[in-house]
């Protein structure tokens, strides 16, 4: 890819590695935070929580779809990235992945 096709995508991929801690963190609230407090606390924060995070993952989905082809992921990684998505503290690979791509040398 060359130097001037890397520097365009580098907003995208900057806005899918925040979409993808976003959307991760989410996930974790989900999980560690909103379900407890409702089956153990009575306090039912599992439907907004669940709602953002599933705006979120809708989100993360179309558009590791559009990096994924703008930066000629094979489906595999496309794969690995989906289901990064939907295991808790997968994001921490995403994220390192994306930071390894933003840090290439263009060229």
């Amino acid at each position: 890819m060359g130097a001037q096709a890397q520097a365009v995508n580098a907003p995208m991929l900057k806005a899918f590695r925040l979409l993808s801690v976003l959307e991760g963190l989410s996930l974790i609230t989900l999980l560690f935070i909103a379900m407890p407090a409702k089956y153990q606390f009575g306090h039912d924060f599992v439907w907004p929580v669940g709602m953002a995070h599933g705006v979120l993952w809708l989100a993360y989905v179309v558009v590791s779809l559009a990096v994924s082809h703008v930066r000629r992921w094979s489906v595999g990684v496309w794969l690995l990235a989906l289901l990064c998505s939907v295991v808790p503290f997968g994001f921490l690979w995403v994220d390192a992945r994306l930071r390894r791509e933003l840090a290439q040398p263009a060229g």
